[in-house]
């Protein structure tokens, strides 16, 4: 089966051994997105909020950047240092799906996330 690669320079370069997403027929694999600012690759420090926000729009590049959106994705993964921040990153978050379309998901609560940010999203989306 085909694999493409999916790069974009509206969001976050990759720091490690992967790619920010890989499309394989139908289905694209977007890998977690942390507060990291595309142009300077500079981690943001904001109020939780503020730092989902800026997750899910580097979400939304790399989904365009594969000719897809948020109606597209069926299944995420939040990734919190604190369940103490679900209400505030979850309210962000929905703000991005209709309820009625919303995707699959699960949070889960890590000791620690690359950068020691306090959350990261990945994404699964099929056209």
């Amino acid at each position: 089966m085909k694999r493409e690669i999916i790069n974009t320079l509206n969001a976050p370069a990759p720091i490690g051994p992967y790619n920010q997403a890989v499309k394989v027929g139908d289905t694209l694999y977007v890998s977690g997105q942390i507060p990291l600012i595309a142009k300077t690759m500079e981690l943001f420090k904001g109020s939780i909020k503020e730092e989902t926000e800026l997750v899910m729009k580097n979400l939304a590049a790399i989904l365009e950047a594969a000719g897809m959106n948020f109606e597209n994705v069926v299944k995420t993964t939040i990734f919190l240092d604190d369940m103490d921040n679900f209400g505030e990153v979850n309210e962000m978050y929905g703000r991005y799906f209709d309820n009625d379309k919303a995707p699959a998901r699960e949070t889960v609560a890590v000791k620690t996330l690359p950068k020691s940010v306090r959350v990261e999203i990945s994404m699964i989306a099929v056209n």
